[in-house]
């Protein structure tokens, strides 16, 4: 039975961060139902310049969806049936996903024990003769060894693809998530740190010409410079304006938000017993905390038991990639780090408002429900 005396804590609280914005909102409806610019136009275009800044890239393209945006940077990139693309087996199923819809081959990549991210050695060990592209993605926040991914995919000639999906605002010895590779991925989907009222994603590049093939592609193979012809056999992927506006009045609060979850995690990290296991970052990382993820034994009766307790959590992810049914004909081996992190994976409450008394007491409902202070020790 839930404790009914204990406050509840949510595992993410948007009320509260669409309250920060509620006057630009306000304004933004305005300006979409004045002008009856649904579908592209300035909101649109002013999005794609900031984010396209933000990121450090010559251009932004607004997408429907995370996935759309990884899958549209495959097909511009010319990938097709029997290339294979790597990808972490720890990942959000949409990185695979979006690699079987452009017709390849997902070869599953295992993560670092610590960081729960691929490394150049085990992309390394994946990457055949019919491997044409890497696909890093950025998880729970924070980045892999992007400069050592860089080089080796360079050294072999493939294509480098970043997937930032979890990372708005992160960094990587300086450079900020979606800076890194021929072009990156971003979903908006409204539990990221810069997250939409709906649906929504972007890629971005500085190639030119990958930034034009993808907005043919997007917008039905239209030609740039003839509105009904078709040369390319392309989708409806488009970023609508509602969700353009809304975005552009969040990415002006995104690095304080982003600062306010990094000063979450710290107070996690202080008042966490040792014991318990953490995901770690690598060095040179700024992350962006989207996920504050720790590992227990017994995952899923402690998460009950923080559910009785009043605190709700998340699962991020209770089964690898290689594992889900779809995908196990690519899984060329067992991919035993991910295979063994997906039993211990917990993700605590984190989100831009959350007090550090919320934080103190979910330490302590997590401690109660390992059993005690010492529980998870070995």
């Amino acid at each position: 039975m839930r404790t009914a005396t204990r406050s509840e804590i949510p595992f993410l609280d948007l009320t509260a961060m669409s309250r920060e914005v509620g006057d630009d909102l306000d304004g933004v409806w305005r300006e979409v139902t004045r002008s009856s610019a649904f579908i592209g136009g300035p909101l649109v275009e002013r999005f794609e310049r900031d984010w396209a800044r933000a990121c450090g890239r010559a251009a932004a393209v607004g997408v429907a969806n995370g996935t759309d945006a990884i899958e549209l940077i495959l097909r511009a990139l010319g990938v097709g049936r029997g290339d294979e693309i790597v990808v972490p087996a720890n990942t959000f199923v949409a990185t695979a996903e979006a690699v079987v819809m452009a017709g390849a081959v997902p070869r599953f990549a295992d993560v670092d024990a610590r960081t729960l991210m691929a490394t150049p050695e085990s992309v390394d060990a994946v990457i055949t003769r019919r491997t044409v592209a890497v696909i890093a993605v950025d998880l729970f926040g924070n980045m892999p060894r992007m400069d050592e991914l860089a080089r080796l995919v360079r050294s072999r000639g493939l294509a480098f693809i970043e997937d930032a999906a979890q990372a708005h605002g992160a960094s990587w010895r300086g450079t900020t998530a979606g800076g890194f590779g021929v072009a990156s991925a971003f979903s908006f989907y409204p539990g990221k740190n810069l997250g939409a009222f709906g649906d929504g994603g972007a890629v971005v590049t500085d190639d030119a010409e990958v930034e034009r093939r993808i907005r043919c592609l997007a917008d039905h193979g239209r030609s740039a410079k003839a509105k009904h012809q078709h040369p390319r056999i392309g989708r409806n992927s488009r970023l609508d304006a509602l969700q353009a506006g809304v975005l552009s009045a969040k990415l002006r609060r995104l690095g304080d938000w982003n600062a306010r979850r990094r000063a979450a995690a710290a107070i996690y990290d202080r008042t966490l017993d040792p014991a318990i296991g953490r995901v770690e970052l690598e060095p040179g990382t700024v992350s962006a905390h989207h996920l504050f993820v720790v590992r227990v034994p017994r995952r899923d009766r402690v998460r009950e038991r923080l559910d009785d307790l009043g605190v709700r959590t998340g699962i991020h992810y209770p089964v690898p990639c290689h594992l889900q049914p779809p995908y196990r004909r690519f899984a060329a081996t067992p991919l035993p780090e991910a295979e063994r992190a997906a039993g211990e994976l917990l993700s605590l409450p984190m989100f831009p408002t959350i007090d550090a008394g919320q934080i103190v007491e979910v330490c302590d409902r997590l401690h109660t429900a390992l059993g005690g202070p010492d529980a998870g020790r070995p």
